[in-house]
């Protein structure tokens, strides 16, 4: 059951986005709803925010992947 609920999340988000791309819309997109969250373009800690959390999460999602670790 999960492979299929995952399937379904990808396929929701791909189109959610390709709807966004699409319509040009400031603000709709996962990158432009990103940088708002973190306020990257204004705050130097959420920037900072971002980079610490999106390297930490890479860097763990890598060595699970490929460690086959939990």
């Amino acid at each position: 059951m999960w492979p299929a609920i995952w399937t379904l999340w990808t396929v929701v988000f791909a189109v959610a986005e390709t709807i966004a791309l699409v319509n040009r819309r400031e603000g709709d997109t996962l990158s432009e709803t990103t940088r708002r969250l973190f306020r990257t373009r204004t705050s130097k800690a959420g920037r900072a925010a971002f980079a610490v959390g999106w390297i930490g999460f890479s860097g763990w999602f890598a060595i699970h992947i490929l460690s086959e670790t939990m």
